[in-house]
């Protein structure tokens, strides 16, 4: 189930962003620089790895293409063999595919322990990637309306439709983003626990940013991919 919500009323007019090369230091865990004067963490998380294999890396697919294989092998060789002889061919097909899957499983991991999503009181904040790792920096005033995308279990994703000039690299960004929105990247929190409450806290926080008489877009320490 996937649901629209707005971030609030939005005036760019006479905001500026500015990048800044992140370092390999935190002074509050997710963020590239201690909070301003002002400004609190109302909420951090990380994806579930097997969500995030399932979602961001065709975990299933991969496994399902890996049976269908097997069962074709067996079906083939049973017509040249016994039937315990014909199992044993298929063997091969079955253990690639939970290597497969296992590699999979693996990445999500690495990636999910390597992210930290945070909510202020004033942006979105995104510490991500495992090889090379970048934080973003998504003040309230550069995200037009979210998305969130809930399943059963409560988990879900949540994308962030940016406004404006600003522009990051789906490459760079993935799989931390909405799927297949190359053009125009969306920034998204996957896999997370409780999507729908941390989507409410998103919403009333942008609403009350954006509902301030004054709002300065100046980031510090904010990274940009392009």
């Amino acid at each position: 189930m996937r649901s629209r919500f707005a971030a609030g009323p939005v005036t760019t007019k006479g905001d500026k962003t500015m990048h800044h090369d992140d370092f390999n230091f935190e002074p509050v865990r997710g963020l590239p620089a201690e909070l301003p004067p002002g400004e609190e963490i109302l909420w951090q998380g990380a994806p579930n790895p097997l969500r995030l294999a399932k979602d961001a890396l065709g975990l299933n697919w991969v496994l399902g293409y890996f049976v269908l294989l097997t069962v074709w092998r067996v079906g083939v060789s049973s017509t040249e063999a016994s039937f315990t002889v014909a199992l044993a061919h298929g063997i091969p097909f079955l253990v690639a595919g939970l290597i497969a899957g296992g590699l999979l499983l693996l990445i999500a991991t690495v990636q999910a322990r390597s992210t930290v999503y945070t909510l202020t009181n004033k942006r979105v904040c995104m510490r991500i990637g495992a090889a090379l790792t970048m934080t973003l920096n998504l003040p309230y005033v550069c995200i037009g309306t979210g998305q969130v995308a809930l399943r059963k279990s409560g988990l879900g994703t949540i994308t962030f439709e940016l406004i404006g000039d600003t522009r990051l690299s789906y490459m760079m960004t993935w799989p931390h983003v909405r799927p297949w929105h190359m053009t125009r990247t969306q920034p998204a929190f996957r896999a997370i626990p409780d999507a729908a409450r941390v989507a409410q806290i998103f919403a009333e926080a942008a609403e009350t940013r954006l509902a301030e008489p004054k709002v300065t877009r100046i980031i510090p320490n904010a990274v940009a991919a392009e």
